[in-house]
């Protein structure tokens, strides 16, 4: 039962601007939520007016709704809306950004469009001018000029900003601590009218590569002058354990030497990291299985490509898992495989369609912010002159293996059923040799969009019933896919995953295993000791009952 006594009914009972302070699992959100309550019953919503919460990504959203069935009960939340920074701007630019030049509807720049419109671009100056071009002149939307390009629609308006003010007057602003500087610009708008409560915990910062800074709580103090309260330490999470001590002494270095309850750090030889894992697995789900039904255990690993080395050993090993791998690559992949089934269905793929194709991946699947590599750009620069001139190219194996998709394309006999085709459309990129095919085929086996239900299954599947083909199905794929980025459902996360530490944020596990690999990928990385301590905190600090941290012995992290 959560106790209501001390600050926490001085929470419920106080008026205006909040700031609540207090570290993982401290009871943030239980009482946000309790407060919510006590708002709605109050009376002081009137007719369609909203509590709102905002928060940085689904994950969040979904903690927040799995909580408001056990702390709220049969509780009517009809009157509480949950949505994400990037949802709740779409929605005021979709309705209202035409006041904004170039005076159109804004079309948005899905993240693989951006990384092949950009990959040419040197630096981050040269991008950021750029996507503000793209803005300015097309009507593009960047998904980084979200919250620059609301928040300048709401200074221009204020009868526009009075609106949602009046439509929202109360806003929860959940981990605020990791506010860049264009959605505090846009928060202090919002501010104005309405009344914000912000939920922060200055320890779990851990975007400050976004522009969040850690001036960012003492501004919204100096702004706002909130009421202010601390929950400290205190710990609801993972309550009878020493994790969250662990976390809270690991920022100071004071972790070093001591013995702590449910948190054991592992020193491995490099080579045996991925047995040694295997084996703490197999352990953690033996004994979690005797002890519930349902229960999660998360690896958290620090790179993105040793998540990728870990999920395939464990697919190896035959370990059920699932991963949280990054939706750029998968999506530019969709967007391919789309293509290549609206061509067989019309019987005409190319050998030059399938270089096109395989072209934007190269260029989409380059993450944003990174500079094209040397081999990558030399190879979009030469399949682009052989569409453009239809100038020869070295690269014979490549356009001969892309003619092989073509004819294979061309072959396909397809039955309507969506994951069947998808799959036939797939497999005609199996057994390809070369390094360019070979990736588009591994970024598309994880792609994860095709469930029953799913905004993809459905628009292909609209496509056959009525015309019993996928002609379109690139534009049906891109819309489902932005329909998919602004989706507020989020998974529940069971069973074994794997995923890296940021993604992590947000989350919460029975069991955690933090690992690192002396060469794919280390606790400490290039942005330096103190962001380590940060990262490595919040992956601790996601466990309800056990933390397990590995490290390599002849190359052990610093930090532990």
């Amino acid at each position: 039962m959560f106790d209501l006594s001390g600050q926490r009914k001085e929470i419920i009972d106080a008026d205006g601007h909040l700031l609540v302070m207090g570290g993982p699992g401290s009871g943030k959100t239980t009482i946000a939520l309790l407060k919510a309550k006590q708002i709605i019953e109050s009376g002081i919503l009137r007719n369609e007016q909203r509590v709102l919460f905002l928060s940085f990504a689904r994950v969040t959203i979904a903690c927040v709704k799995q909580q408001a069935k056990s702390v709220l009960g049969d509780f009517d939340t009809s009157k509480i809306e949950n949505t994400t920074y990037h949802s709740f701007i779409w929605t005021i630019l979709k309705s209202h950004g035409y006041l904004l030049p170039p005076h159109c509807s804004f079309q948005l720049l899905l993240p693989y469009e951006a990384s092949s419109v950009l990959s040419g671009f040197a630096n981050d100056a040269e991008r950021n001018q750029e996507k503000h071009r793209l803005l300015s002149e097309d009507g593009r939307l960047h998904f980084d000029l979200f919250a620059e390009t609301c928040a300048e629609l709401l200074s221009r308006s204020q009868s526009l900003r009075r609106l949602f003010s009046i439509a929202y007057p109360i806003i929860f602003l959940d981990e605020f601590q990791d506010t860049d500087t264009e959605q505090w610009r846009l928060i202090q708008l919002l501010g104005k009218s309405s009344t914000l409560i912000a939920l922060a915990d200055l320890e779990q910062r851990i975007y400050g590569f976004r522009g969040a800074s850690p001036k960012r709580v003492s501004d919204f103090q100096d702004v706002f002058h909130p009421s202010t309260f601390d929950f400290g330490i205190e710990n609801n999470r993972s309550n009878g354990t020493d994790i969250v001590a662990f976390g809270n002494d690991l920022l100071h270095g004071a972790n070093i030497g001591k013995k702590y309850n449910n948190v054991c750090i592992s020193h491995v030889e490099s080579w045996k990291i991925k047995q040694f894992l295997k084996n703490k697995i197999y352990q953690h789900v033996a004994k979690l299985n005797q002890e519930c039904n349902e229960w999660s255990l998360a690896v958290l690993v620090p790179s993105n490509s040793f998540m990728l080395t870990v999920s395939e050993y464990f697919s190896k090993e035959k370990i059920p898992h699932d991963v949280a791998v990054d939706t750029e690559r998968p999506t530019v992949a969709a967007m391919v495989l789309a293509g290549l089934l609206d061509f067989a269905s019309r019987g005409d793929c190319s050998q030059k369609l399938v270089v096109e194709s395989l072209r934007e991946h190269i260029l989409g699947r380059n993450r944003e912010g990174k500079a094209l590599s040397k081999k990558d750009s030399e190879l979009a620069q030469k399949l682009s002159d052989f569409l453009i001139l239809g100038t020869k190219t070295r690269e014979k194996r490549l356009l001969g293996e892309c003619e092989q998709v073509s004819i294979d394309c061309n072959a396909l006999q397809l039955t309507g059923d969506v994951a069947t085709d998808w799959k036939q459309v797939r497999s005609t990129l199996k057994d390809k040799t070369h390094n360019a095919l070979v990736n588009l085929l591994k970024d598309a086996m994880f792609i994860k969009l095709l469930r029953k239900g799913s905004a993809l299954n459905s628009a292909l599947g609209e496509l056959w019933r009525k015309h019993g083909n996928y002609i379109g199905a690139s534009e049906a794929v891109k819309n489902a896919l932005t329909q998919e980025y602004f989706a507020t459902s989020a998974k529940t996360w069971q069973g074994v995953n794997v995923m890296t530490i940021h993604k992590s944020k947000g989350k919460e596990f029975d069991v955690v295993i933090a690992c690192e690999d002396r060469y794919a990928g280390r606790f400490i990385s290039r942005n330096g000791e103190d962001e380590a301590r940060l990262v490595l905190r919040v992956a601790a600090t996601r466990a309800k009952k056990h933390v397990d941290i590995i490290t390599p012995r002849d190359d052990p992290c610093l930090l532990l």
